[in-house]
């Protein structure tokens, strides 16, 4: 049973749920502007044995349907991820199920994935990539994406949200394995905020 309990969303340890009250800083007011029961029937990861769950969010000043047009391109993750150089949809089609192999650029400890796409949401605006395959660390790694409106500096702006489970490996602990994913997609979604913000920068120029 997840409880709500000033606003902030309490999941009981045992029941392996994203939990957002673990994550928000008591200074980030804004996070707020988004319902926190909505924002967890959206990020709910049931954990299996062994996995750890956690997630990142990121303001940024750009319309949401600009910013969601770059996230949901499932096909075309280069458009704003650093890490990756090259990315191919398997049979060229872009479904549910879809399957796209990434190459990763050098100084990662990876070199490909291969993800498959889970959900595509357009009306909730979210996005749901597991990885099944590949070079790298992050075994039975998913990762579950929305992009919520808001207004900042009186402009409309967006919240990305992006939560994730993935095995903890041998010899890491719960905490370092958390600490080395959100720094991965903290990087992803600064050059989001980069991108998206650049396009409204160029809409805006005489």
């Amino acid at each position: 049973m997840v409880e709500v309990n000033g606003g902030a969303v309490v999941a009981p340890p045992v029941s392996g749920l994203w939990r957002l009250a673990d994550e928000m800083d008591p200074s980030e007011d804004r996070l707020t502007s988004v319902d926190s029961e909505y924002l967890r029937r959206l990020h709910q990861h049931d954990l299996r044995e062994n996995q750890c769950t956690s997630m990142v969010f990121k303001h940024i000043k750009a319309p949401v349907n600009l910013v969601w047009s770059l996230v949901r391109r499932f096909d075309q993750p280069e458009k704003y991820k650093p890490f990756i150089s090259r990315c191919v949809v398997q049979n060229g089609n872009l479904e549910i199920g879809s399957v796209r192999e990434v190459n990763v650029k050098s100084g990662l400890p990876a070199t490909t994935s291969t993800e498959r796409l889970e959900k595509l949401d357009d009306n909730q605006r979210l996005l749901s990539v597991k990885i099944v395959g590949g070079d790298h660390r992050l075994k039975n790694y998913s990762s579950i994406l929305t992009v919520h409106p808001e207004i900042i500096d009186g402009q409309p702006g967006t919240l990305v949200v992006e939560s994730f489970a993935v095995d903890i490996p041998d010899g890491n602990t719960d905490d370092e394995t958390c600490f080395f994913v959100k720094a991965l997609l903290k990087c992803n979604l600064k050059s989001l905020a980069d991108v998206s913000e650049r396009l409204v920068s160029k809409e805006m120029a005489p």
